[in-house]
């Protein structure tokens, strides 16, 4: 029976099983909302006092959601969940970037170039790092090994239509919301972290003085005020972002909360309305999908959506999908990206991207302590 997962420091899920699949697209939000609903009303006539739909959307609202109501869903104890030692994973036989250090470089100049064009202030260029391994890729020994090095954030391992699966431990929070309250944690702006401690320190410290990654992180957190201010009787953003950190990056984050004027307004409505943020596509958000669109030479999929659950009372925690990739057979397709604003560097933004797929990376290369 297939199981899914969504880790977080709030409150983890198990699905066991798929009683339905909601495929239905976040573009048209009321039919998707409408629809989950009724498969969630449906889970508890079948019996399931506490019913949950889990899964993913993708980055592109248009394509089809990834969505299930498991047979059986339970939250769980998140050390509890991933058991056992990984098992080592065969070798990396070949990689192949999409697009190469070059073509991503022209269209890190590209994006540049047309700011000065039109009213484009940010635009988020990624790429697509195809990896073929010498034998089968088994996505729960990648997860194991993704957990164990990345403990903090948000772990999920989702078992898909196609027989692939989705893994990934993403730090960024979409939405979280838990009767009227809602919590935001958005990133937008990185550096690279360093092994010695003292260069470390100075990495994060260049980071919250950089003014290119504080206007780009500002143009998400205006972003996410403009959308959540007028459901919320309160709302408080604080005005300049901390530090948050993960094994391989430096985020400028601002952590969010507000009480909605409706209660009833459920995670799913509230996240759809939030998706996608500047922090993953850029602003304006309709003109920046059109120059991603023209410069990206793959489909995104469902990297750079959304992930994680909602149940029938309208609660739920929604992650950003980054820092995943998807399995199937011997292959893994890993992704990465990074926010393009008028001051940005080609070599500095490629050199994010290979920061960035270290992550994954390292957890399908590292051996595994005997």
């Amino acid at each position: 029976m297939a199981t899914s997962l969504f880790l977080s420091p709030h409150r983890s899920l198990r699905g066991s099983g798929v009683a339905e699949r909601i495929e239905t697209p976040a573009h048209d939000a009321g039919r998707l909302q409408a629809d989950v609903a009724a498969a969630l009303r449906r889970a508890r006539v079948r019996g399931n006092p506490h019913p949950v739909a889990l899964g993913a959307i993708p980055f592109d609202t248009r394509q089809p959601s990834a969505l299930v109501v498991p047979v059986v869903s339970e939250f769980v104890e998140r050390g509890d969940v991933v058991r056992g030692e990984a098992a080592d994973l065969p070798p990396i036989l070949h990689t192949q970037s999409i697009p190469g250090e070059e073509r991503f470089k022209q269209g890190v100049r590209q994006a540049v170039a047309n700011f000065g064009l039109s009213d484009i202030r940010k635009a988020v260029l990624s790429r697509l790092l195809d990896v073929e391994l010498a034998g089968h890729a088994d996505a729960g020994d990648i997860f194991r090994r993704l957990v164990s090095r990345n403990p903090s954030g948000f772990q999920f391992r989702l078992p898909l239509a196609d027989d692939s699966e989705l893994v990934g431990v993403s730090p960024e929070l979409l939405l979280r919301k838990q009767g009227a309250r809602l919590e935001s944690n958005p990133l937008a702006g990185s550096a690279r972290r360093d092994a010695d401690p003292v260069r470390d320190r100075e990495v994060s410290e260049a980071l919250l003085r950089s003014s290119k990654d504080a206007y780009e992180h500002r143009l998400v957190t205006d972003e996410i005020r403009r959308v959540l201010a007028p459901v919320c009787r309160e709302l408080v953003i604080p005005e300049r972002p901390s530090l948050l950190s993960t094994a391989a990056m430096w985020h400028l984050s601002t952590p969010i909360e507000g009480e909605l004027r409706d209660p009833a307004m459920g995670a799913l409505e509230l996240a759809c309305r939030l998706h996608p943020t500047p922090a993953v596509c850029g602003f304006p958000t309709r003109l920046a999908r059109k120059l991603i669109d023209l410069v990206e030479p793959f489909d995104r999929g469902l990297f750079a959506g959304m992930v994680g659950w909602c149940d029938d009372e309208g609660n739920g925690e929604w992650a950003v999908t980054i820092r995943c990739g998807r399995v199937a057979g011997n292959r893994v397709q890993l992704f990465a990206g990074a926010g393009i604003v008028a001051d940005s560097c080609p070599d500095a933004e490629w050199a994010e991207t290979q920061a960035k797929l270290q992550t994954m990376l390292g957890a399908l290369t590292a051996r595994e302590a005997a």
